[in-house]
């Protein structure tokens, strides 16, 4: 009973920051936007404009998951059965969209197909510019789903099968295709979850006509001023996503990895159809993955004195805002992240809470902020609490899940050989840690150097960062400021690939 009550004064003041931070940023804006005006319901659901950008942003998303589950599985049986010279490096470029601002990727796009386009100019106001710039991001989140699923077909099961006479056809069907199948609505819920409330793609390649339920929001707040339209979509947009984050949530009990499970060794491709599958999944990843990033880079070389921008006060000082924004962000972002693991170990039902920013869309956040906290409007704390709130999640979910796999006897010995908790937490503990800890730090901070959506609402002209200067000169008439923005996205590009190296060298080790 002592120990109890030593540890819940604790556990409360551990969780006064984390939750009350939640409270704050995220669920305080939101019942803000609920409850500002009941009566526009009706009226945004009767209007033929709101309901086609609604029925727009599901049918993209909706078909951006058929699309990546046709191009996925072959690619993640090919990964999870072939052996070829190049594979391990291309399981760890599938991390690389995670850590790609999505204004590089809608650039990239841009400079494939826009009016400028180097490939196929041509195709921009259409919506296909949108659903390739979808399928760029979400096609890895399908690839390692179905990877991970394939992974945990045990080597028994289809050797047998095989034994039996099975073909590969009826081995996928009858063998893998069970333990496959939820593993892949888990991913398509991700996929959903995050085309539904896409913003940054949606801007740059909807057009006039393609633009997302995003978009609109962010258009009535920021021009037309209706926040009372704005509230209604900001909830339309809240209660799918939450439905598609609980499905997630669910599926993702049922797909936990099972390290007992032997799974069968990749092989060499050895018949022409592992062959034609092999070369179809290089090609898809190549196309769908790597082109636009290539065009960008072809560009920008291409792109003459437009080079000089690097050194114009203009981009200094974006480049200056971008970092110093980004830090400040991180180091708010561990201190969040380190105390919410350490109060989800304490407390079971904090843990679902860490998925709540990712959730909910920025433009959906800085929007209730915005009707929230009007004083607080452009303000230097606000904008670095925001970055935090997307960046932090990170910290928390690979701290906690790597404290989780601690061993109780490396504690147990410390405490037992006269260590107490604070040299204990200090010299065993941390130490454990900190892999995680970088390895959340590294995907926290390529969130906020490319962070776009809640730079737009509540920055500064002076506040300009990386993002929004590339966003600037694309809105710019004229041939070098077209140049410029490929320049200072190649910029942007190395910058997340430095932050990828960064995270590709953790894991190697």
């Amino acid at each position: 009973m002592k120990t109890l009550f030593r540890s819940f004064p604790a556990t409360v003041l551990l969780a006064l920051l984390p939750l009350g931070f939640l409270v704050v940023m995220v669920v305080a804006p939101l019942v803000a936007m609920a409850a500002y005006d009941g009566s526009a319901w009706s009226l945004v659901l009767a209007d033929d404009y709101m309901q086609h950008r609604l029925v727009w942003t599901v049918v993209q998303a909706a078909v951006t998951c058929v699309l990546v589950l046709l191009l996925g599985i072959p690619v993640g049986w090919s990964l999870a059965r072939l052996s070829f010279r190049g594979r391990e490096v291309i399981l760890r470029l599938l991390m690389l969209p995670f850590v790609m601002p999505t204004l590089v990727v809608g650039v990239g796009v841009l400079a494939l197909f826009g009016a400028n386009g180097v490939l196929w100019a041509g195709w921009q106001d259409t919506p296909y510019l949108l659903l390739y710039g979808n399928v760029f991001f979400n096609l890895p989140v399908l690839v390692r789903a179905a990877y991970q699923g394939f992974l945990q077909v045990p080597q028994a099961r289809l050797q047998s099968a095989q034994t039996l006479g099975a073909g590969a056809w009826q081995r996928f069907c009858f063998v893998e295709w069970p333990v496959l199948r939820p593993w892949l609505a888990g991913g398509a819920c991700l996929v959903f979850l995050y085309c539904f409330s896409g913003f940054g793609l949606a801007l740059l390649l909807g057009g006039s006509r393609y633009t997302t339920v995003e978009v609109e929001i962010y258009q009535l707040v920021m021009y037309e001023l209706d926040m009372t339209q704005a509230s209604v979509l900001v909830w339309m947009v809240l209660g799918v996503t939450a439905l598609a984050g609980l499905l997630y949530a669910y599926l993702s009990r049922q797909t936990a990895s099972d390290k007992a499970v032997r799974a069968l060794l990749p092989h060499r491709p050895q018949s022409l159809g592992e062959r034609v599958l092999l070369g179809f999944s290089l090609m898809v990843l190549l196309l769908c993955c790597l082109l636009p990033l290539v065009a960008v880079v072809f560009l920008a070389v291409s792109a003459g004195g437009s080079w000089g921008v690097l050194l114009e006060p203009e981009t200094l000082a974006a480049g200056w805002n971008t970092l110093r924004f980004s830090g400040m962000a991180v180091l708010t972002a561990v201190v969040l992240g380190v105390m919410y693991a350490a109060v989800a170990r304490r407390v079971a039902w904090v843990r679902g809470l860490v998925f709540l920013p990712f959730m909910v869309s920025p433009v959906c956040i800085a929007a209730g902020i915005l009707l929230l906290y009007p004083q607080w409007t452009a303000s230097l704390p606000l904008l670095v609490a925001t970055y935090a709130l997307l960046a932090y999640p990170f910290v928390a979910k690979d701290v906690l899940a790597a404290w989780d796999d601690l061993p109780e006897d490396y504690v147990s010995a410390a405490r037992g050989m006269g260590a107490n908790a604070f040299q204990t937490t200090l010299y065993v503990t941390a130490p454990l840690l900190k892999p995680a800890l970088r390895r959340g730090l590294t995907l926290a901070a390529a969130t906020c150097i490319g962070e776009f959506a809640a730079t737009l609402f509540l920055s500064r002209p002076e506040w300009q960062t990386l993002t929004t200067l590339i966003y600037s000169y694309l809105g710019r008439a004229g041939e070098d400021n077209y140049a410029r923005a490929m320049v200072l996205t190649t910029v942007l590009m190395l910058l997340s690939l430095m932050v990828f190296l960064l995270l590709d060298e953790r894991e190697k080790t």
